[in-house]
Order: structure tokens, then sequence, then C-alpha cells
């Protein structure tokens, strides 16, 4: 079996050919004060096939050096993110086609 680590998180950015940047959260205990914080790391991951767009919940698995930042590779997405254009487009359509409410 393999020991590569495997995690979760949002792409958050897709420009790059074969590759993405993907936010992965995690919580931590402050060492003095025992408040839980939330610390994000990026990575710059190799997405063969540029199926991963932002916004997606992406898991991501350690890998071999590909470049000099990127040695995480997409397996899997997830869940794909919501088309914010088309869920405006589709609003606005249906406040067309309705009244806006209110006396007349």
């Amino acid at each position: 079996m393999s020991d590569k680590a495997r995690v979760q998180g949002v792409v958050t950015s897709d420009r790059m050919e074969k590759s993405v940047v993907v936010a992965v959260g995690r919580q931590v205990r402050h060492p003095l004060y025992g408040k839980i914080q939330r610390r994000t790391s990026t990575f710059l991951v190799h997405n063969e096939g540029n199926e991963a767009k932002v916004g997606d919940l992406v898991e991501i698995v350690e890998g071999r050096p590909m470049s000099r930042r990127k040695r995480w590779v997409v397996t899997r997405i997830v869940r794909r993110a919501v088309d914010l254009k088309a869920r405006e487009a589709e609003a606005s359509l249906a406040a067309k086609g309705e009244p806006t409410g209110g006396a007349s």
C-alpha cells in the first residue's frame, strides 16, 4: 500500500495549462490561548486534461516532483462548483417572468 498523503481542497485558480491551485484548510489550536484558528495552505497541483475548474472540491495526492513547486496530482473531483453565471441567468429569467411583488 501507498503511504502518500491524500487531502481535499477547493480549486482557487485554473489559469495554467495542466495545473491548478488548490487551497486546503485545516484547524489548529493556538499554543498559548487555546483558540481554534483556521489555517489555509495552497498547493500547485497537476491537472491532466484540465478537468478541474475554479470552485470544484477535489482530492489530491502526493506525487513525484513535476516542477519547482508542483508535487501534487488531482485524483478525482469530489464535487463540481455551481456555475455562478448560469445561476444569475436563471434568476434573471425567473425575475422577468414573474411580477416583482408588492402592491400595484
